[in-house]
């Protein structure tokens, strides 16, 4: 699993005009080519009456599948940039649908290229996007007469807690990047004087906004 990665914070759309042409930019987070063609799918279907539905995504942590779909447009113009523009900011596990519905003024090449780019852009930028980090919870427990330190220390530090336990004595779960496990480990004995206990728990991804 990777320690890290960028994605997109959620679902949504943002529309622009470029030479009288819309262009609707739909964005969605996908961690599977199903996930991502079922999307497209959906678009397309709401957007059945526009001129062109282009489309890419890109999934996997070492971004294994990429595809991108002109859908008429000539080729290379629409997909291409769209995917161009993921890959610029990094983004895994996202797919990308530019509606446009045409104006009447040809743009040419040079001019699809920019507008699709463009349309991409601005959309990820309305939709944002967030940092993905992996992290291990650990279960700290500690005698009731330490709570009201450690719970301090804790909130004081870079470490979040995800929950306390109060039962027979005081567990603490707490999210902890993988290359700091080592390090809260040593910093929870040091400030219990090693008489905290702590085990590992599981593996999940937490998100913060970019």
């Amino acid at each position: 699993m990777l320690s890290y990665y960028y994605t997109v914070k959620g679902q949504g759309e943002h529309e622009i005009i470029i030479q009288k042409s819309r262009f609707i930019a739909h964005i969605a987070r996908a961690t599977t080519e199903e996930e991502a063609q079922n999307f497209i799918a959906d678009i397309k279907k709401k957007h059945w009456d526009a001129t062109h539905n282009c489309s890419a995504y890109l999934i996997g942590e070492q971004d294994q599948i990429q595809k991108a779909n002109d859908d008429g447009e000539p080729s290379g113009t629409a997909g291409v940039p769209i995917l161009e523009v993921l890959k610029k900011k990094k983004l895994k596990d996202t797919v990308i649908v530019i509606t446009r519905y045409f104006g009447g003024i040809k743009l040419g090449a040079g001019g699809l290229i920019r507008a699709y780019g463009k349309a991409t852009s601005e959309g990820i930028n309305f939709v944002g996007m967030v940092e993905r980090i992996l992290v291990q919870i650990m279960h700290t427990t500690v005698e009731y007469t330490m709570l009201g330190k450690i719970e301090n220390e804790l909130r004081s530090s870079q470490y979040q807690i995800k929950d306390i336990h109060y039962l027979e004595d005081v567990t603490f779960d707490v999210y902890v990047e993988k290359d700091a496990i080592q390090p809260y480990i040593d910093w929870m004995t040091d400030i219990t004087n090693g008489k905290a206990q702590t085990t590992s728990g599981d593996q999940l991804y937490l998100e913060q906004d970019m």
